[in-house]
């Protein structure tokens, strides 16, 4: 008897998803609500967990294809080798050799052949085989995006080999570019395992591949692309002295992570700071809702964060009524959930601002694009020690440059100056949060 396996509710206002990865494979034992796909929305990838104990049976639908809510995906096969027998030794002894067979032909196929003299007593030969599924089990373990997988392909990297620290301890992109930078030399190895490589060999540097886009980046293009075609962009810059600002983290970074548990950074000062600009100008923390406009009297921030899949904005609610201890834990959560893939709809729904930090990748300025229907987006950038006139002396600063991109149809340029300047007057003189100024 088999168990159907569903498309689960995405979320509200979304209807389907695409087969992102398939982290089981036909003839695998599945246990109760262990992920056995990965689906990709237009904001998240959710893991799809199998409904009962069993053995994977078929896949119904390929890595790609487009599902919707309630479609089935594949089936579970009733099957003892998933009814929580997996740790057993003795069951994986007994095991081995119907092992050899579905992962042989994955990873070494001259196991195949050796699968046949497998009953005998004690061949010591034998052994040599048995050591193979170690490592293909492990790749499987993994369960490798299309971005791993590529990186694995460039850099030449076994993935058994590979301690993963995504979710699961599944191999990341970053796993598998450390893993590149710390291999050495390896001469010898190169030869055998390249011997594929003559075929890309007669033009090198002039080779091409085509990924089909995730559905996330398909969001991403055209939400970008309609904030362009939709709102009047326009950006306004400053500069700010982050001297204050960093004196302030020297003096108390160990007191405060020794009390909160967390790091004090930049980003709890640039919201909080954020948080006195929306309040004092309204428009900027607003959105146009048809031929209405829409004011919030909170302060919902959007914060941009890296995930392997691109760039997601989770949202820090309720920002302007939490501490600094309170947005750096809710910032760190979500990095954390980006990198392990496991943000939720909910975590990225609303928002009323956004702010971008592109100076953790080295940007010096940008000119950031709105989030819809969102009507501005706070862009840093990184520090850097410039000269600087300060009472008629040229003296260096530690300066970064700030950028307001802003929907020009409901924020006038006044008052979108005016919103930076006042971030700007905050991260330099922080007293300025505390006595809302």
């Amino acid at each position: 008897m088999s168990a159907e396996v569903k498309v689960p509710t995405l979320g509200e206002s979304v209807t389907e998803a695409t087969v992102g990865q398939w982290l089981k494979q036909p003839g695998d034992p599945v246990k109760l609500d262990e992920p056995i796909a990965s689906l990709e929305t237009d904001k998240v990838a959710v893991e799809v967990p199998s409904p009962v104990n069993g053995v994977m049976g078929q896949q119904l639908v390929k890595e790609g294809d487009t599902v919707s809510v309630g479609a089935v995906l594949a089936t579970i096969e009733d099957g003892v080798a998933a009814a929580g027998n997996t740790p057993v030794t003795p069951r994986e002894e007994a095991a081995q050799p119907p092992a050899s067979d579905s992962i042989a032909p994955k990873t070494v196929p001259a196991a195949a052949p050796e699968a046949a003299p497998a009953p005998a007593p004690a061949p010591t030969p034998a052994q040599a085989p048995a050591a193979a599924p170690a490592p293909a089990a492990a790749f499987d373990a993994a369960a490798l995006s299309p971005a791993v997988r590529r990186a694995v392909l460039e850099h030449g990297i076994d993935p058994a080999t590979v301690k993963g620290t995504g979710k699961d301890g599944r191999l990341t992109k970053e796993d598998v570019l450390s893993a590149a930078q710390a291999k050495p030399a390896a001469p010898a190895a190169a030869p055998e395992e390249a011997a594929p490589a003559p075929a890309a060999a007669p033009a090198p540097g002039r080779a091409e591949e085509r990924v089909r886009m995730t559905r996330l980046r398909q969001t991403i293009a055209k939400r970008l692309k309609s904030a362009q075609d939709t709102a009047a962009l326009l950006t306004t810059f400053n500069d700010v002295d982050m001297s204050a600002v960093i004196a302030a983290r020297e003096k108390y970074r160990d007191s405060f992570e020794k009390k909160h548990g967390v790091r004090l950074g930049f980003m709890g000062f640039f919201a909080k700071a954020a948080c006195l600009a929306l309040k004092d100008v309204p428009s900027v923390n607003a959105q146009i809702d048809g031929e209405e406009i829409v004011y919030h009297d909170y302060v919902d921030i959007s914060v941009a964060v890296s995930a392997p899949n691109g760039l997601v904005v989770p949202v820090v609610r309720d920002a302007d009524k939490l501490g600094f201890a309170g947005i750096e834990k809710a910032i760190g959560a979500f990095g954390k959930k980006a990198k392990d893939g496991t943000l939720t709809m909910d975590d990225m729904k609303g928002g009323t601002f956004t702010i971008s930090n592109g100076g953790v990748f080295g940007s010096l300025m940008s000119t950031p694009i709105i989030n819809p229907p969102q009507s501005a987006v706070l862009g840093l950038h990184r520090i850097e020690d410039r000269p600087v006139v300060v009472d008629g002396q040229i003296v260096i600063r530690p300066m970064m440059y700030i950028a307001l991109s802003y929907d020009h149809r409901l924020i006038d340029g006044r008052e979108a100056v005016t919103a930076l300047k006042i971030i700007k007057d905050a991260i330099e003189d922080p007293t300025r949060i505390l006595i809302d100024l």
